[in-house]
């Protein structure tokens, strides 16, 4: 463990090897942090967080603040942070509550300067929260998922995987996986294709998640009509499978087709 300057770290903290932790940071006893991870200077690291290898926190974040909930009476609760993630200036990040005992956070993740992960979230691998991004209490999202910078997200919100959600958006409903959601209210605007092709999806896979998303956003259906359609009119795929599993499982409801919020 390499310190410089005047931090101060517990000494029942666990941390691994080749750990830098720069000036006037702090790092308190119940912390467990893995090999290799840069921390910058006036970093707190809070009772209750768990860092994976190969993390770098930037100057100013704020790793394991307790929740900002009044049901919250100081039980023991975590957060957890996968290998290669990176946390940018000024993050602020909560340990979960008693409803689910802790916030995750999946490896390779890019969370941009004030971002803010409330209590019992769970963020899937490869997540990018761009600058601002506010995430309320027990929200879940995909791996793979982007959201662009000053998105607000509504609590117990699912941001399906793959997903992109466009800059300053509030998100109010569920986001199905592999879409495009933007303008207010926040609605489908397509398939999120050139994400899609990135991470090695065929053309044939991005026209088969087309033709199921045109059955539930584009023609006129209602969810349940479209659902009845997906499942008996377009050919088996992984794909299809996911989304018709997401949809189901929708307690918050889902974001609308664009032309179904201009027509109603």
């Amino acid at each position: 463990m390499n310190l410089n300057g005047y931090s101060i770290i517990h000494p029942g903290a666990q941390i691994g090897e080749n750990v830098i932790i720069g000036p006037f940071s702090s790092v308190e006893e119940d912390v467990v942090i893995g090999d290799n991870v840069w921390i910058d200077a006036n970093v707190s690291i809070k009772n209750g967080v768990r860092i994976g290898n190969h993390c770098k926190i930037f100057a100013g974040a704020i790793i394991g603040s307790i929740p900002q909930d009044l049901k919250y009476k100081g039980e023991k609760t975590f957060l957890e942070i996968g290998d290669h993630t990176t946390i940018r200036e000024y993050c602020t990040l909560n340990i979960g509550t008693n409803a689910n005992r802790r916030t995750r956070i999946g490896a390779h993740c890019l969370l941009m300067a004030y971002v803010h992960i409330a209590h019992d979230c769970t963020i899937g691998d490869r997540v990018v929260l761009a600058n601002n991004v506010t995430l309320a209490g027990h929200i879940e999202i995909g791996a793979h998922a982007t959201l662009g910078g000053l998105v607000a997200v509504h609590q117990f919100v699912k941001i399906g995987e793959h997903a992109m959600v466009g800059g300053g958006s509030l998100v109010r409903s569920d986001v199905p996986p592999f879409v495009t959601a933007a303008r207010e209210p926040l609605s489908y605007a397509g398939v999120n294709s050139t994400g899609l092709k990135r991470r090695g999806f065929t053309i044939e896979q991005v026209n088969q998640i087309s033709d199921v998303y045109r059955l539930l956003f584009i023609k006129g259906f209602n969810t349940r009509q479209a659902l009845k359609r997906i499942e008996e009119t377009l050919p088996a795929s992984p794909e299809k499978d996911r989304i018709v599993q997401f949809i189901r499982a929708a307690k918050r409801g889902l974001i609308k087709g664009f032309r179904t919020i201009r027509s109603s």
